[in-house]
């Protein structure tokens, strides 16, 4: 049985009256599963596309067209409602086409990939070949979503550099496969570039264990006796200060790494005054001055009480603040979680791997275990990536606000992650209807041109919070006459309006003409602003047109009221 985020793939066999067979019957379940935190809204919506928390897809002995069609667009319906995020379900809406957004048919089709080949491998049945065709069919859906779903990845201005080649070949030595080109790319600093056509499935890197900078590196210093005696100190922060002074360790083994590395990081922890001024108002600026505040107490119970008492093992002189931040931006931006083989997850560095750069739609999504047979960590592909294209990594499902401060980039197109939350008091004087009626305990809005459905009583806006606000109102579904409602409708929406509103003016305009030779950071919350500026005003737009449509149907409600009267 194999397990993954929110559902279990099995293969049964077995005889009995609805599985039976002269030679036994294998059957797929897929079933979802009761730990995943959203699994009782995913079980509704299951069930409201006709499906259980548990479906099983008996194989065909020889697998037929349409039994290969109809098991793929069974399994496709319900691997999308298993894959939905939480940001995903609480804007969910019933897409046109079926797919909810580009990144969830990709986690989708690669997930059924990926588990129809964990059971070719473990079933020697006839009805393997059925299993072969539905992969088939499987992989050439996911080659003409993407051709339908163009994302331009060519590059054309790239600079080879003998860093990167020099680190390359330190790989190849130690046992690092790759088939990416590490390079600097024009608007992006460094990258890899597809040295080849890679397919979905293909190996793009493979690094061999020995190559991974874990806490093994750190348990085997100096530093690490003295650091374990610190009561309540974390194996991440014992990290920080290890690469802290290897990063000057003529003798370290991964000398040619640490040489690879930016003297500055640029990250949103090291924003100016200049740059934080220019957020004023923004969740960014609430955001990086959090996280500064935390690095700043954490340095400060640290230091100079470790280089008072142990001079000769915390250099004074390699532990100043400066590079104690240096560490902080460089394990925040460059750091993975990986699954050791002996189910340990552990925070690593990892050499070459690390320079790949963070897409909306990746063509890495799925990594982070090691593969025990060959001791390695490999970066499968989830959709194709043609020769000469950026071959991007899913750094995960983070606002722009996040990247930001913590990888010092706002990523390119449009970001569903980047919501404003609301701050609404959930109580309402102990209403219970309002209460019962409110399944999320927290609110959000996002850019309304995520939205399919403009209509009114929806107007691109997210259907749990208009709900919430209706029923803050005292507001029923459906037994309240129209007029009633489209007065609530029209209460709803002039309250959202005139709130973001006065958030708007909270973000004042920025004159272009001062955008010119300007530093990186003031630059980057520029246009960070611009982008809330965009949120808020589909917002605002949204609100307005849903407004002028209350009041053309409250004009034809009340003519068809006075005809029939």
């Amino acid at each position: 049985m194999v397990q993954l985020r929110g559902f279990l793939f099995t293969l049964q066999m077995g005889r009995s009256n609805k599985i039976s067979g002269p030679r036994g019957i294998h059957a797929l379940v897929i079933k979802l599963s009761e730990s995943d935190p959203l699994y009782g809204e995913k079980k509704k919506l299951l069930e409201s596309k006709g499906f259980s928390a548990e479906v099983q897809i008996t194989l065909e002995d020889s697998s037929s067209a349409e039994w290969t069609s109809t098991t793929l667009k069974t399994m496709q319906q319900i691997f999308r409602i298993i894959h939905l995020d939480e940001a995903e379900l609480y804007f969910f809406e019933d897409p046109p086409l079926g797919c909810y957004s580009l990144k969830n048919e990709m986690e989708a089709l690669n997930s059924m990939i990926s588990h129809i080949d964990s059971l070719i491998t473990i079933t020697k049945c006839f009805q393997g070949h059925a299993l072969r065709c539905l992969r088939d069919a499987t992989v050439n859906l996911l080659k003409e979503f993407w051709d339908r779903n163009t994302v331009n990845d060519t590059i054309w201005n790239v600079k080879q550099c003998n860093e990167e080649n020099h680190l390359l070949q330190w790989g190849e030595r130690i046992g690092v496969n790759s088939r990416v080109q590490i390079a600097h790319i024009e608007g992006f600093g460094r990258g890899a570039i597809a040295q080849e056509d890679l397919e979905v499935g293909d190996i793009a890197l493979e690094i061999p264990v020995p190559a991974i900078i874990s806490e093994d590196a750190m348990k085997g210093s100096d530093m690490y006796p003295v650091l374990q005696r610190i009561d309540g100190i974390s194996v991440e922060t014992m990290l920080l200060l290890w690469s802290m002074k290897e990063r000057y360790n003529s003798s370290s083994k991964y000398k040619i790494y640490f040489d690879m590395l930016p003297r500055e990081f640029n990250t949103g922890l090291s924003f100016g005054i200049d740059a934080i001024m220019v957020l004023d108002g923004t969740i960014l600026l609430e955001e990086i001055i959090q996280a500064k505040e935390h690095l700043r107490t954490q340095y400060e119970e640290l230091f100079p009480t470790l280089c008072d008492a142990h001079p000769d093992v915390f250099p004074p002189e390699l532990f100043t603040w400066e590079h104690y931040l240096w560490a902080c931006e460089l394990w925040y931006s460059n750091s993975m979680k990986i699954q050791f083989a002996d189910g340990e997850l552990r925070t690593c560095l990892i050499p070459i791997a690390g320079f790949l750069n963070h897409s909306l739609y990746p063509h890495i999504s799925r990594y982070g275990k090691v593969d025990p047979v060959t001791n390695s960590l490999k970066f499968p592909m989830s959709r194709p990536c043609r020769v000469g294209e950026q071959c991007f990594l899913s750094y995960g499902n983070f606002s722009s606000s996040h990247l930001i401060t913590f990888y010092g980039f706002l990523p390119h197109g449009d970001n569903p992650y980047d919501v404003i939350p609301l701050d609404i008091d959930n109580g309402f004087d102990g209403d219970n209807n309002v209460m019962d009626s409110c399944k999320h305990t927290t609110h959000m809005l996002r850019g309304t041109w995520f939205s399919n459905n403009h209509n009114i009583f929806s107007y691109g806006l997210p259907s749990p919070l208009l709900d919430y606000l209706r029923n803050a109102r005292n507001m029923s579904d459906t037994e309240s006459p129209m007029q009633d409602k489209l007065e609530v409708e029209a209460q709803v929406l002039e309250d959202l309006y005139a709130t973001f509103s006065s958030m708007m003016e909270g973000l004042s305009d920025t004159n272009p003409d001062t955008r010119e030779n300007i530093e990186w950071d003031v630059k980057l919350a520029l246009q960070y602003k611009d982008l809330q500026r965009r949120i808020m005003s589909s917002i605002l737009r949204s609100c307005s047109s849903g407004l002028k449509m209350l009041e053309d149907e409250h004009e034809r409600s009340h003519s068809r009221d006075h005809r029939e009267k």
